[in-house]
């Protein structure tokens, strides 16, 4: 057995039993969800907002990640279901008066309190560090814990006064059940605020299209500059006395209107682009003639 030297082994040093579940610290547990981002997995720190589904992160870690969702992150499976910018709510936070920030015990001689949080309920007082249940509200976004919200039943924001309905109310890291149906509530709100045609406004873009082009097509003709022809007055005139009979005789006009009109807008065209071209020294106009040009005459002075 290999016990030399006098030496006695016990009986779990020789049998090895089922290994142990290994426990997750709850203290540790709370601090992840309640210190720290969900997302870049780094200390909160103001502007800090939460999800739909009660999760807190920063606020630059979320535009990070809206502005380039392909690169790698730590924990970016519990990002999926934010979309754009509208899906969170920046928390108007109260910050506790106790909380002395990081550097309080840089030294390592004091107690450090590891269930002392940064934010309080501003109702009750209680301390924002997993203990106690805490929400807010997607109206304003004020944080309030559980206890405040049910002893004192109002149908407006206790810190800002902005009324809010029993449907904003939003758990912070909440459980596994409560989060299930928070993810039914925002999947059913969005399903809702998809905008759906009905069928009549369907019916009715169908009816008007070829109501429209009925009337384009019976409409008289225009010249290029806007203007209606007198002509085609004229010919419909003639049409009505001459009957059936003058139908031939107003085709032709209106081939003649056309053709008169491409005319005019060909000539339209022309006296304008000669006169942008004269504004240019390139242009025919802009050159002299022979005699207009001067001679150049040199003169040496000659000073003594």
């Amino acid at each position: 057995m290999g016990c030399d030297g006098g030496t006695i082994p016990k009986r779990h040093e020789l049998v090895k039993g089922p290994k142990k579940v290994e426990k997750v610290d709850k203290n540790a547990e709370l601090a992840a969800k309640w210190k720290y981002c969900a997302l870049s997995q780094e200390k909160l720190r103001r502007p800090i907002v939460a999800c739909e589904l009660g999760r807190l992160y920063n606020k630059d870690a979320i535009i990070e990640y809206l502005l380039d969702k392909s690169a790698e992150r730590p924990n970016a499976e519990a990002v999926t279901h934010i979309r754009g910018i509208k899906d969170i709510k920046e928390l108007n936070l109260t910050d506790n008066p106790e909380w002395e920030g990081e550097r309080r015990n840089a030294k390592g001689d004091r107690y450090e309190d590891i269930y002392c949080g940064m934010f309080i309920c501003p109702v009750v007082g209680l301390e924002m560090n997993g203990k106690h249940r805490f929400c807010f509200l997607q109206s304003c976004g004020c944080v309030f814990s559980d206890r405040a919200l049910k002893e004192v039943k109002t149908e407006i924001c206790h810190k800002c006064g902005d009324p809010f309905k029993d449907e904003d109310i939003v758990v912070l890291n909440g459980t596994k059940e409560e989060v299930q149906k928070l993810r039914e509530k925002m999947e059913e709100r969005r399903a809702k605020a998809k905008p759906k045609k009905s069928k009549k406004s369907k019916a009715v873009e169908t009816v008007s299209t070829p109501t429209e082009s009925k009337e384009a097509s019976q409409s008289p003709a225009v010249d290029v500059t806007g203007r209606k022809s007198q002509q085609n007055g004229d010919e419909s005139s003639q049409s009505d006395v001459a009957g059936p009979s003058g139908a031939s005789s107003s085709s032709k006009g209106s081939k003649l209107l056309l053709t008169s009109a491409t005319k005019r807008s060909i000539q339209d065209m022309e006296e304008k682009s000669e006169a942008f071209k004269s504004l240019f020294t390139t242009h025919s106009s802009a050159k002299r003639s022979k005699d207009q040009i001067s001679n150049w005459v040199t003169h040496t002075p000659y000073h003594f």
